[in-house]
This record gives C-alpha cells, structure tokens and sequence, in this order.
C-alpha cells in the first residue's frame, strides 16, 4: 500500500509540465454531419447495400470524406487504406450485380458486405502499420490479420485505416511518441480514453461505425463511455485474442476480450457473432431474451478506493434514472447491492495480472516490451530522460514501468481471498439470470494528461475483467459539460445475450450517441 501511494506521488509530482503546453484544439469543434448515410446502423447500410439503394462506393467515399473532415482535430486514425477500401468496395458492388441466389443468400454469407469498418492498430492488420505506439516500433507491418480482423473481411466488412493506442496499449490515454494525442470529438481537450481511444474517437465522430477494440482492464469500455458509444466486452475465452501487440503472456489470456465497438446498438451482436467465429454458439445469441423476467441489481460504487476519485454526481444521477426507468417500463424492482471487496478492485486487477501461466512462467515484464527489440528499459533511468526531454516513452508508460518494481514474487493471500470471495458472491447474485449496473468510471472524460494525477480511475472497468464477466457499456446522453454519459451493463459468464439486449432497451429509452458536432 506504501508502495502503491509513493508511485502515485511520483505520477502527480512530476506531469504538472505535461500540462503545461495550451492544447492546440483549445475552443475549436467538430463540424457536424452533413452526410445523411453517417446517421445509418451498419446492419443497416448492409441491408441498403444488398438492395441496392446504396452502393458501397457511396457508403465508403462518406466515411473517407468524414474522417479527412474530422481527423485534423482527434488526430484519430493513424493510417489509411483509402484508395483500396474504394477499390474493394467498387468490387462488392460489383458482386451484388452479378449475384443471382437474392439478397438472403449475400446476407447469410456476407452479413456486413460493403459496409466500412476501423481497426485498433495494435492487432495484426496485413499490410498495416503494428506498432502499439512504441517509437522502436516504427516501420513494423503486420504480415497477417489477427482471427477477428480476418472474420469481419470475411464477412464482407470493407477496413478502412487502423487507429491509435496508448503506448503498449496500458493506458487510459490515447497518447504515444509515434502517433501523437487522441482527442474527444465532443471536447477536444479532453481525452477520448485508452487504450482503444483511436477507436473510440473516431467512432464518436462518426468517422466510422464500427470498430474493433481490445480490453484487458476497460479498454474498450473506457473509449466507449468518453466518446458516447456502444461497447461489448465479452465473456473471455470465446472470441481469438490471438495476433496483437503486445502478446499475453502469464494468465493475461483469462482477462482479455476482444469485442465490437460500435455507434448503434444493433451493431453489437451481429459483429459479436462475426467475431466469435465457429465459437459463437457459446455465447447463445441468438436465444431470446424477455428483461421482464430479468433480474436487476445495481452498485453505485466500489465502497471507497482512497486513490480514486468518488463517483460524480451526475453519474450516480444517470445511474439512479436508469433504475428508475426500468423500474417504471418493465415493472421489475431493481435491488442495490454492495461488496466490500470493491475497495480492492486495483490491487486484485494488479495481483492477478502478475501472476504466472500455469507453466510457472510470469508475464513478460511491461520494461522488456518497452524496450523491444532490444534491452529492456531502465525504468529510474527512463524517468530521468524523460524529465530532460530525452525520452521515446510517455510518462504513463514509465510510471508503470515504476509501478511493476513493487511487484513481489509471492502474491497477498489476503487480496487472493478478496478475489475469491468476490469472485463467488457475484457469480452467485448474477446467475444465468441477473444484470448488473455498475458505474464505467467515476468521472466524464477527464482533460488530457489528468489521468496522470489519478491513475488508479481505470478500476471500475478493471475489476470486470478478473471476474470473466460479460459486460457492455451504453451511453446514456450527454451531461452538464456537453461530456458522454454512460454505465456498465454486466451479465453472468456466457450470458452476453443478456447485456446485448440491455443495450437495446437503453439505447431507445437515453437516445444512444449523439452527433458532437450538433448544436
């Protein structure tokens, strides 16, 4: 615990000269939309563009022409494909004219085709940039697709460009050396969240409409909720995490998820399903679900981390309106709960990530990867050079380099028996049956470089992904800031359906994303 809160004086001791610069995107905005197609779902567009009201060149040339309009201020996307997503989609409408089994026969076999689509940089895309943000990186081109990148292209889905990451992809921030600063298209100081933030900013100003993210402590869920947007965590073990950067090693594959990132909530399970490969079955989707005959909990915080911010107000209100309405729409009671054990999200999330495969064999050390391909970093001296503006690595990135000194070699029983219990009550609370309310982090998108001064914000989401739980994040409009709303919505193991639903429900009931640059 000395420990935990000396490295935490380091981080907010040392970044007040992060903050120091004005940020270059003070008081601007994000146009708004003009092009009514980026108002339309992909399951959407791919229906239109089966029935051919719509060619895929039209769909793809909008979301080119949006992404030149809005990149210049999120600093998004960090490289395009643009000429051979035209090419392609010039091809797939040339396939829907010469195709003569109808359209179920090219929705069945190519559910998403035409449709565009943006991919996080740190998974394997051939042909693109795969880097993760490292500055020793620079000029790596993946020479395959990862399993889910290559699903969603089976599926018809056209890539559009890949997009930015914190540096080794631990990190709230979407800040790196090699690409720059991510910004949130609704407050352009503000962060758009990490480590999927390309993904997430782009989305959110509808520079694409879905998106494929990875998450092993909110990564997905941190993005979504900043930048007012749909995002699955699935139930680990189902969907490949196989092919990004950086690699799991130690028990790191029981924690990840990779999952769709989207604009609508329709979105969700279509891509899901693509997604989960010959898996899908495991998650039951298409099994009907009536919330009716759900039953409702909610947490409306952990219980009091001492190194985290409390949940704002305005998040335990929207929280509270959701209860409310479920309440008053389904006619269901929605029952408050609390374990103790939240308090200890962080240092459980923290334990668990360090510990061995089953081989004995501990996770590659976050200093080997941040000095890869060649020695691993000297984290004290890495901070030095840093402090002298000499360093290739963001600060978050040393600090957590700093932060991994404090690991020792044999785990707290006390926080393992944390984990467990917790682990075993909300198993038993969810069942097959239950739905969990819970915040996605205690505050609106912070400004850039704040996160600095609380690092430890990130374990509302964190703490999901050592229980193996499923869990989607829904926007719930905006705040008194203009800033995304939002909650996680959480289910048993394997009970995706069930969160995928609720996000239906509450996407028609809070109005789902909202276009940032409108008046």
């Amino acid at each position: 615990k000395l420990l935990t809160r000396f490295f935490s004086g380091i981080f907010q001791a040392i970044s007040w000269s992060s903050l120091a610069a004005k940020p270059v995107m003070s008081g601007k905005k994000l146009p708004p939309i003009s092009n009514p197609l980026l108002f339309v779902s992909a399951t959407q567009l791919a229906k239109k563009i089966r029935r051919k009201e719509v060619s895929s060149v039209e769909v793809v040339r909008a979301y080119i022409d949006r992404i030149q309009e809005v990149n210049p201020f999120v600093n998004a996307v960090t490289k395009d494909r643009f000429d051979a997503a035209l090419q392609e989609a010039t091809q797939v409408d040339k396939l829907i004219e010469e195709e003569t089994g109808g359209e179920e026969v090219l929705e069945d076999r190519l559910p998403l085709l035409g449709v565009p689509l943006s991919v996080k940089e740190s998974f394997a895309f051939q042909g693109m940039p795969y880097t993760s943000g490292v500055v020793s990186r620079r000029g790596v081109v993946a020479t395959v697709d990862a399993p889910v990148v290559a699903l969603l292209k089976r599926a018809g889905a056209i890539p559009i460009g890949v997009t930015n990451t914190s540096e080794l992809c631990m990190w709230f921030e979407s800040h790196n050396h090699l690409h720059g600063i991510t910004n949130n298209p609704y407050d352009l100081e503000r962060i758009p969240g990490g480590s999927s933030g390309g993904e997430g900013s782009i989305l959110g100003a509808a520079g694409s409409v879905i998106g494929v993210g990875s998450d092993i402590g909110g990564s997905i869920r941190m993005p979504c909720f900043f930048n007012g947007i749909f995002g699955h965590k699935p139930t680990p073990g189902v969907v490949s995490w196989e092919n990004q950067y950086p690699p799991c090693t130690g028990r790191h594959e029981e924690y990840i998820s990779n999952g769709p990132m989207c604009r609508y909530a329709e979105d969700l399970l279509p891509m899901l399903e693509i997604m989960a490969g010959p898996k899908a079955h495991m998650f039951s989707l298409d099994r009907k679900v009536d919330l009716k005959k759900l039953r409702f909990f909610t947490i409306p915080h952990d219980g009091g981390f001492p190194l985290s911010y409390p949940v704002s107000k305005e998040l335990m209100d929207i929280q509270r309106k959701v209860v409310e309405r479920l309440e008053a729409d389904l006619g269901v009671q929605v029952q408050e709960v609390c374990f103790p054990e939240l308090r200890y999200s962080f240092q459980i999330w923290n334990t668990y990530m360090g510990l061995p495969d089953k081989e004995g064999k501990p996770p590659q050390a976050f200093a080997e990867l941040m000095g890869e391909p060649g020695r691993p970093v000297w984290p004290m001296w890495e901070l030095l050079k840093w402090m002298m503006g000499k360093s290739e690595h963001t600060m978050a990135a040393i600090g957590l380099s700093l932060l991994e000194m404090t690991h020792v070699s044999k785990p707290s029983p006390f926080i393992i028996q944390q984990k467990e219990k917790l682990q075993k009550e909300v198993d038993k609370l969810l069942g097959t049956d239950g739905v969990l309310l819970y915040p996605s982090h205690p505050r609106v998108a912070p400004k850039h470089h704040h996160p600095l001064f609380r690092p430890f914000d990130f374990t509302y989401t964190a703490i999901i992904n050592i229980l193996g739980l499923p869990v989607t994040q829904c926007p719930l409009g905006l705040g008194e800031e203009g800033l995304p709303l939002g909650l996680q919505v959480v289910a048993g193991k394997l009970q995706d359906h069930l969160t995928l639903e609720m996000a239906l429900y509450l996407e028609k009931t809070f109005g789902g994303w909202r276009d940032p640059g409108a008046n």
